[in-house]
Protein backbone atom coordinates (compact mmCIF):
# COMPACT_ATOMS: atom_id res chain seq x y z
CA UNK A 1 0.00 0.00 0.00
CA UNK A 2 2.98 2.58 -0.03
CA UNK A 3 3.58 4.25 -3.59
CA UNK A 4 7.02 3.38 -3.52
CA UNK A 5 6.92 0.16 -2.78
CA UNK A 6 3.60 0.16 -5.64
CA UNK A 7 5.82 1.68 -7.98
CA UNK A 8 9.43 -0.10 -7.91
CA UNK A 9 6.97 -3.41 -7.95
CA UNK A 10 5.37 -2.04 -11.22
CA UNK A 11 8.59 -0.71 -12.51
CA UNK A 12 10.68 -4.19 -12.27
CA UNK A 13 7.48 -6.22 -13.04
CA UNK A 14 6.16 -4.27 -16.49
CA UNK A 15 9.87 -4.17 -17.66
CA UNK A 16 10.67 -7.59 -17.63
CA UNK A 17 7.44 -8.69 -18.37
CA UNK A 18 7.62 -6.37 -22.19
CA UNK A 19 10.92 -7.53 -23.00
CA UNK A 20 10.81 -9.78 -25.97
CA UNK A 21 11.57 -13.88 -24.94
CA UNK A 22 12.55 -15.57 -27.82
CA UNK A 23 13.81 -19.59 -28.41
CA UNK A 24 17.18 -19.67 -30.09
CA UNK A 25 19.09 -22.77 -30.95
CA UNK A 26 22.78 -22.55 -30.78
CA UNK A 27 25.02 -22.63 -33.52
CA UNK A 28 28.58 -24.42 -34.18
CA UNK A 29 30.83 -23.23 -33.88
CA UNK A 30 29.11 -20.40 -32.32
CA UNK A 31 26.21 -18.00 -33.00
CA UNK A 32 23.04 -18.56 -32.50
CA UNK A 33 19.41 -18.93 -34.39
CA UNK A 34 15.46 -18.35 -33.66
CA UNK A 35 13.73 -20.87 -33.69
CA UNK A 36 10.00 -20.04 -33.65
CA UNK A 37 8.64 -23.43 -34.37
CA UNK A 38 9.95 -24.78 -31.50
CA UNK A 39 6.93 -25.88 -29.02
CA UNK A 40 8.27 -23.52 -26.30
CA UNK A 41 8.39 -20.16 -28.34
CA UNK A 42 4.62 -19.84 -28.07
CA UNK A 43 4.04 -20.86 -24.65
CA UNK A 44 7.26 -17.92 -23.15
CA UNK A 45 6.87 -15.50 -26.20
CA UNK A 46 2.48 -15.29 -26.68
CA UNK A 47 0.58 -17.76 -24.37
CA UNK A 48 1.48 -19.71 -21.30
CA UNK A 49 -2.14 -20.63 -20.69
CA UNK A 50 -5.47 -20.44 -22.19
CA UNK A 51 -6.35 -17.41 -19.85
CA UNK A 52 -2.78 -15.10 -19.74
CA UNK A 53 -0.81 -13.44 -22.31
CA UNK A 54 3.00 -13.61 -22.15
CA UNK A 55 3.10 -10.27 -20.40
CA UNK A 56 0.51 -10.56 -18.12
CA UNK A 57 1.81 -14.35 -16.98
CA UNK A 58 5.24 -12.54 -16.40
CA UNK A 59 4.40 -9.36 -14.77
CA UNK A 60 2.38 -11.70 -12.53
CA UNK A 61 5.62 -13.74 -11.67
CA UNK A 62 7.86 -11.25 -11.22
CA UNK A 63 5.44 -9.72 -8.55
CA UNK A 64 5.25 -12.33 -6.90
CA UNK A 65 9.35 -12.28 -6.75
CA UNK A 66 9.79 -9.06 -5.76
CA UNK A 67 7.64 -8.77 -3.05
CA UNK A 68 7.19 -12.41 -1.66
CA UNK A 69 10.77 -13.18 -2.72
CA UNK A 70 9.38 -16.37 -4.61
CA UNK A 71 7.39 -16.77 -7.85
CA UNK A 72 6.16 -20.71 -8.43
CA UNK A 73 4.09 -21.34 -11.94
CA UNK A 74 2.61 -25.17 -12.26
CA UNK A 75 4.27 -26.80 -15.32
CA UNK A 76 1.35 -28.62 -17.53
CA UNK A 77 2.52 -31.20 -19.60
CA UNK A 78 0.60 -33.64 -22.46
CA UNK A 79 1.83 -37.16 -22.63
CA UNK A 80 5.17 -36.57 -24.58
CA UNK A 81 6.31 -34.50 -21.76
CA UNK A 82 6.09 -31.20 -23.51
CA UNK A 83 5.03 -28.11 -21.84
CA UNK A 84 1.72 -27.14 -22.62
CA UNK A 85 0.75 -24.57 -19.88
CA UNK A 86 2.15 -22.66 -17.20
CA UNK A 87 -0.48 -21.92 -14.07
CA UNK A 88 0.66 -19.44 -11.66
CA UNK A 89 0.73 -20.74 -8.02
CA UNK A 90 0.30 -18.63 -5.12
CA UNK A 91 3.03 -17.59 -3.47
CA UNK A 92 1.66 -17.24 0.07
CA UNK A 93 0.24 -20.88 -0.37
CA UNK A 94 2.98 -22.10 -2.40
CA UNK A 95 6.56 -23.34 -0.37
CA UNK A 96 9.49 -26.01 -1.52
CA UNK A 97 10.40 -28.88 1.48
CA UNK A 98 12.86 -31.26 1.11
CA UNK A 99 12.91 -34.30 3.42
CA UNK A 100 15.25 -37.47 2.80
CA UNK A 101 17.04 -35.59 0.50
CA UNK A 102 13.90 -35.49 -2.19
CA UNK A 103 12.62 -31.74 -3.12
CA UNK A 104 8.89 -31.54 -3.39
CA UNK A 105 6.49 -28.16 -3.55
CA UNK A 106 3.64 -27.77 -1.62
CA UNK A 107 0.84 -25.75 -2.75
CA UNK A 108 -2.53 -25.53 -0.36
CA UNK A 109 -5.64 -25.46 -1.96
CA UNK A 110 -8.65 -24.33 0.40
CA UNK A 111 -7.93 -26.60 3.30
CA UNK A 112 -6.17 -29.68 0.82
CA UNK A 113 -2.24 -29.58 0.46
CA UNK A 114 -1.26 -30.72 -2.92
CA UNK A 115 2.85 -32.04 -3.54
CA UNK A 116 4.12 -31.42 -6.75
CA UNK A 117 7.52 -32.87 -8.25
CA UNK A 118 10.17 -30.35 -9.03
CA UNK A 119 9.45 -31.10 -12.85
CA UNK A 120 6.41 -29.64 -12.25
CA UNK A 121 7.29 -26.29 -10.83
CA UNK A 122 8.98 -23.30 -12.41
CA UNK A 123 10.59 -21.45 -9.42
CA UNK A 124 11.96 -17.89 -9.77
CA UNK A 125 13.69 -17.13 -6.62
CA UNK A 126 14.68 -14.07 -5.08
CA UNK A 127 17.45 -13.36 -2.67
CA UNK A 128 17.77 -16.17 0.10
CA UNK A 129 20.67 -18.16 1.73
CA UNK A 130 19.41 -22.01 1.92
CA UNK A 131 19.58 -22.26 -1.61
CA UNK A 132 15.55 -23.16 -2.03
CA UNK A 133 13.53 -20.24 -1.07
CA UNK A 134 14.00 -16.55 -1.77
CA UNK A 135 13.25 -14.21 1.19
CA UNK A 136 10.34 -11.65 0.93
CA UNK A 137 11.85 -7.58 1.09
CA UNK A 138 8.65 -6.51 2.36
CA UNK A 139 9.28 -8.63 5.57
CA UNK A 140 12.84 -8.15 5.87
CA UNK A 141 12.30 -4.10 5.54
CA UNK A 142 9.60 -4.27 7.52
CA UNK A 143 10.39 -1.38 9.46
CA UNK A 144 11.18 0.64 6.78
CA UNK A 145 8.18 0.02 5.01
CA UNK A 146 5.85 1.10 7.58
CA UNK A 147 7.75 4.68 8.72
CA UNK A 148 6.81 5.47 4.86
CA UNK A 149 3.45 4.40 5.63
CA UNK A 150 3.18 6.54 8.89
CA UNK A 151 4.40 9.52 7.01
CA UNK A 152 1.83 9.19 4.51
CA UNK A 153 -0.90 8.53 7.38
CA UNK A 154 0.22 10.97 9.23
CA UNK A 155 -0.16 13.45 6.52
CA UNK A 156 -3.84 12.22 5.98
CA UNK A 157 -4.87 12.60 9.43
CA UNK A 158 -2.57 16.28 9.52
CA UNK A 159 -4.75 18.01 6.07
CA UNK A 160 -7.76 15.27 6.93
CA UNK A 161 -8.18 18.01 10.10
CA UNK A 162 -7.99 20.94 8.10
CA UNK A 163 -4.04 20.84 8.49
CA UNK A 164 -3.91 21.73 12.04
CA UNK A 165 -1.78 20.67 14.51
CA UNK A 166 -3.59 18.54 17.68
CA UNK A 167 -4.10 20.48 20.79
CA UNK A 168 -6.27 21.30 24.04
CA UNK A 169 -8.82 23.64 25.30
CA UNK A 170 -7.92 24.92 29.01
CA UNK A 171 -10.20 26.97 31.49
CA UNK A 172 -10.25 27.57 34.92
CA UNK A 173 -13.82 26.48 35.05
CA UNK A 174 -15.14 22.85 35.38
CA UNK A 175 -17.62 20.70 33.57
CA UNK A 176 -20.43 19.69 35.61
CA UNK A 177 -19.87 16.20 34.36
CA UNK A 178 -17.90 13.72 32.08
CA UNK A 179 -21.08 14.10 29.12
CA UNK A 180 -20.77 17.57 29.37
CA UNK A 181 -17.29 17.55 28.87
CA UNK A 182 -17.63 15.04 25.64
CA UNK A 183 -20.03 16.98 24.39
CA UNK A 184 -18.55 20.07 24.53
CA UNK A 185 -15.24 18.47 22.67
CA UNK A 186 -17.77 16.78 19.67
CA UNK A 187 -19.58 19.69 19.11
CA UNK A 188 -15.58 21.78 18.82
CA UNK A 189 -14.40 19.50 16.53
CA UNK A 190 -17.15 19.08 14.36
CA UNK A 191 -17.27 23.20 13.47
CA UNK A 192 -12.95 23.12 13.63
CA UNK A 193 -11.98 19.92 12.09
CA UNK A 194 -11.80 18.74 8.22
CA UNK A 195 -11.12 20.56 5.10
CA UNK A 196 -14.14 22.43 4.85
CA UNK A 197 -13.72 23.78 7.98
CA UNK A 198 -10.22 24.68 7.75
CA UNK A 199 -10.29 28.37 7.81
CA UNK A 200 -13.76 29.26 10.06
CA UNK A 201 -13.45 31.11 12.90
CA UNK A 202 -13.34 29.71 16.41
CA UNK A 203 -15.03 30.95 19.29
CA UNK A 204 -14.16 30.10 22.52
CA UNK A 205 -15.86 31.20 26.02
CA UNK A 206 -15.04 31.28 29.78
CA UNK A 207 -11.60 32.11 29.15
CA UNK A 208 -10.57 29.06 26.86
CA UNK A 209 -7.56 28.98 25.37
CA UNK A 210 -6.39 26.96 22.89
CA UNK A 211 -2.57 25.50 23.25
CA UNK A 212 -0.86 22.85 20.27
CA UNK A 213 0.44 19.33 21.53
CA UNK A 214 1.50 17.65 18.74
CA UNK A 215 4.52 18.88 16.67
CA UNK A 216 4.11 20.96 13.48
CA UNK A 217 4.91 19.14 10.14
CA UNK A 218 8.10 21.72 9.58
CA UNK A 219 8.92 21.35 12.54
CA UNK A 220 9.09 17.25 12.40
CA UNK A 221 10.45 17.80 8.89
CA UNK A 222 7.95 15.76 7.29
CA UNK A 223 8.59 16.36 3.78
CA UNK A 224 12.13 15.18 3.87
CA UNK A 225 11.13 11.90 5.94
CA UNK A 226 8.80 11.31 3.30
CA UNK A 227 11.84 12.26 0.73
CA UNK A 228 13.87 9.60 2.03
CA UNK A 229 11.81 7.05 2.57
CA UNK A 230 11.14 6.96 -1.11
CA UNK A 231 14.76 6.79 -1.53
CA UNK A 232 14.97 4.11 1.26
CA UNK A 233 12.68 2.11 -0.92
CA UNK A 234 14.00 2.51 -4.23
CA UNK A 235 17.32 1.41 -2.20
CA UNK A 236 15.56 -1.78 -1.44
CA UNK A 237 14.26 -2.63 -4.60
CA UNK A 238 17.76 -1.15 -6.24
CA UNK A 239 15.83 0.85 -8.87
CA UNK A 240 16.92 4.36 -9.92
CA UNK A 241 14.70 6.97 -8.56
CA UNK A 242 14.05 8.69 -11.34
CA UNK A 243 12.17 5.63 -12.45
CA UNK A 244 9.61 6.25 -9.67
CA UNK A 245 9.13 10.07 -10.31
CA UNK A 246 11.96 11.00 -7.70
CA UNK A 247 13.71 13.57 -10.06
CA UNK A 248 15.79 16.13 -6.96
CA UNK A 249 18.89 13.99 -8.48
CA UNK A 250 18.51 13.57 -12.34
CA UNK A 251 20.06 15.82 -15.13
CA UNK A 252 19.97 15.62 -18.35
CA UNK A 253 23.48 14.30 -18.36
CA UNK A 254 23.12 11.47 -16.28
CA UNK A 255 19.85 10.37 -16.53
CA UNK A 256 20.62 8.27 -19.43
CA UNK A 257 23.57 6.69 -17.72
CA UNK A 258 21.00 5.85 -14.82
CA UNK A 259 18.64 3.90 -17.19
CA UNK A 260 21.87 1.76 -18.60
CA UNK A 261 22.60 1.17 -14.85
CA UNK A 262 19.67 0.18 -14.43
CA UNK A 263 19.23 -2.78 -17.35
CA UNK A 264 23.01 -3.51 -16.18
CA UNK A 265 23.13 -3.99 -12.48
CA UNK A 266 19.34 -4.43 -11.25
CA UNK A 267 17.26 -5.80 -14.45
CA UNK A 268 20.45 -8.29 -15.40
CA UNK A 269 20.45 -10.64 -12.89
CA UNK A 270 16.43 -10.56 -12.58
CA UNK A 271 16.62 -11.51 -16.64
CA UNK A 272 19.86 -14.22 -15.54
CA UNK A 273 17.63 -15.83 -12.95
CA UNK A 274 14.41 -15.97 -15.09
CA UNK A 275 16.38 -17.83 -17.99
CA UNK A 276 17.98 -20.21 -15.89
CA UNK A 277 14.98 -21.43 -14.30
CA UNK A 278 13.47 -21.42 -17.54
CA UNK A 279 16.44 -23.58 -19.47
CA UNK A 280 16.37 -25.82 -16.24
CA UNK A 281 12.35 -26.33 -15.72
CA UNK A 282 10.97 -26.02 -19.59
CA UNK A 283 14.11 -27.15 -22.43
CA UNK A 284 13.87 -31.04 -22.28
CA UNK A 285 16.97 -32.67 -20.88
CA UNK A 286 18.02 -33.81 -24.72
CA UNK A 287 17.78 -30.12 -25.86
CA UNK A 288 19.51 -28.21 -22.97
CA UNK A 289 22.40 -28.09 -25.26
CA UNK A 290 21.56 -26.28 -27.95
CA UNK A 291 18.24 -25.16 -27.01
CA UNK A 292 17.79 -21.95 -24.59
CA UNK A 293 15.18 -18.87 -24.25
CA UNK A 294 17.19 -15.06 -23.91
CA UNK A 295 15.68 -11.67 -23.47
CA UNK A 296 16.29 -8.97 -25.62
CA UNK A 297 17.47 -5.72 -24.20
CA UNK A 298 18.69 -4.15 -26.61
CA UNK A 299 16.24 -1.67 -27.06
CA UNK A 300 16.46 -0.72 -23.61
CA UNK A 301 20.11 0.41 -24.04
CA UNK A 302 19.69 1.95 -27.13
CA UNK A 303 20.89 5.64 -26.62
CA UNK A 304 19.83 8.81 -28.79
CA UNK A 305 19.27 9.31 -32.60
CA UNK A 306 22.61 10.99 -32.41
CA UNK A 307 24.50 8.68 -30.73
CA UNK A 308 23.00 5.50 -32.33
CA UNK A 309 23.69 6.52 -35.68
CA UNK A 310 27.59 7.56 -34.43
CA UNK A 311 28.03 4.14 -34.06
CA UNK A 312 26.49 2.48 -36.28
CA UNK A 313 28.84 4.41 -38.44
CA UNK A 314 31.63 3.50 -36.68
CA UNK A 315 30.68 -0.18 -37.13
CA UNK A 316 30.07 0.32 -41.25
CA UNK A 317 33.64 2.09 -41.28
CA UNK A 318 35.22 -0.49 -39.81
CA UNK A 319 33.63 -3.94 -41.10
CA UNK A 320 31.84 -5.46 -38.48
CA UNK A 321 28.37 -4.30 -39.73
CA UNK A 322 26.57 -3.95 -43.01
CA UNK A 323 23.34 -1.35 -43.96
CA UNK A 324 21.08 -4.30 -43.19
CA UNK A 325 23.13 -5.21 -39.70
CA UNK A 326 22.03 -1.05 -39.23
CA UNK A 327 18.54 -1.65 -40.39
CA UNK A 328 17.71 -4.42 -38.90
CA UNK A 329 18.04 -2.37 -35.64
CA UNK A 330 16.07 0.04 -36.30
CA UNK A 331 13.58 -2.22 -36.81
CA UNK A 332 13.59 -1.64 -41.02
CA UNK A 333 13.42 -4.54 -43.90
CA UNK A 334 16.71 -5.18 -45.49
CA UNK A 335 17.47 -3.84 -48.61
CA UNK A 336 16.40 -5.19 -51.53
CA UNK A 337 18.61 -7.67 -54.08
CA UNK A 338 20.86 -8.46 -51.24
CA UNK A 339 22.66 -4.76 -51.38
CA UNK A 340 22.49 -4.41 -47.73
CA UNK A 341 24.46 -7.12 -46.51
CA UNK A 342 27.56 -6.05 -48.38
CA UNK A 343 30.71 -5.35 -45.52
CA UNK A 344 32.81 -2.18 -46.59
CA UNK A 345 36.42 -1.97 -45.23
CA UNK A 346 38.71 1.80 -45.76
CA UNK A 347 40.99 0.80 -48.67
CA UNK A 348 43.77 2.43 -46.84
CA UNK A 349 43.60 -0.50 -44.35
CA UNK A 350 45.59 -4.16 -44.89
CA UNK A 351 46.57 -6.63 -42.32
CA UNK A 352 49.17 -6.54 -39.73
CA UNK A 353 51.52 -9.06 -40.59
CA UNK A 354 51.65 -6.99 -44.01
Amino acid sequence: KFSAVYACVRVLSETLASLPLPVYRRLTPRGKVSEPEHPLFRILHDRPNPDMTSITFRETLMAHVVLWGNGYAEIERDRANRVIALWPLLPDRTWPERKNKVLRYITRAGTREISLAPDRVLHIPGLGFDGLRGYSPITLHRQAVGLGLAGEEFGARFFGSGARPSGVLEFDGRFPDQQSREDFRDQFSAVQQGLGNAHRVAVLEQGMKWRTTSIPPDDAQFLETRQFQVREIARIFRVPPHLIADLENATFSNIEHQGVEFVVYTLRPWLVKWEQAINNSLVPANERATIFAEFLVDGLLRGDVASRYEAYAKGRQNGWMSADDVRELENMNPLPDGQGAIYMVPLNMAPADQ
